[in-house]
């Protein structure tokens, strides 16, 4: 999903891989990074210019179908079960949120991630 999206790079904590089984192509057009912890790859993009959007469900959320993504965005997106660390939480400059109308109250991380990077895609149609 990364690579026909137009993603160039995925940073990951943890024990993240890429099955290149699974992904066919894009372990050559999509670069793993894996960092130990994630704030300080958060700080440096900021500094770099990027917008951080965060996919999580919050108070002050915003319904990815309403948010406008400016260009230069990073979707931000947290572990499965636990989500996004309030450390995580206060560098971001935005919190989306994908509506669910029944149980489970949330999507499973990889389908959240591609409902976002699908809305990104779609608001930027031609990269």
């Amino acid at each position: 999903m990364a690579g026909c999206s137009g993603v160039k790079e995925v940073i990951a904590t943890g024990n993240a891989k890429i099955k290149s089984s699974i992904a066919r192509d894009s372990t050559e057009n999509v670069k793993l990074t894996v960092k130990n912890s994630l704030p300080p790859v958060l700080k440096k993009l900021k500094k770099e210019g990027y917008n951080l959007v965060g996919l999580e469900q919050t108070t002050n959320s915003t319904t990815l179908a309403d948010y406008e993504f400016p260009k230069k965005t990073v979707i931000v997106v947290g572990a499965e079960r636990e989500g996004l660390t309030q450390e995580c939480l206060d560098l971001l400059d935005a919190v989306v949120e994908i509506p669910v109308w029944g149980m489970p109250f949330s999507y499973n991380v990889a389908t959240a991630t591609s409902l976002a990077i699908y809305e990104y895609c779609r608001q930027f149609p031609n990269g």
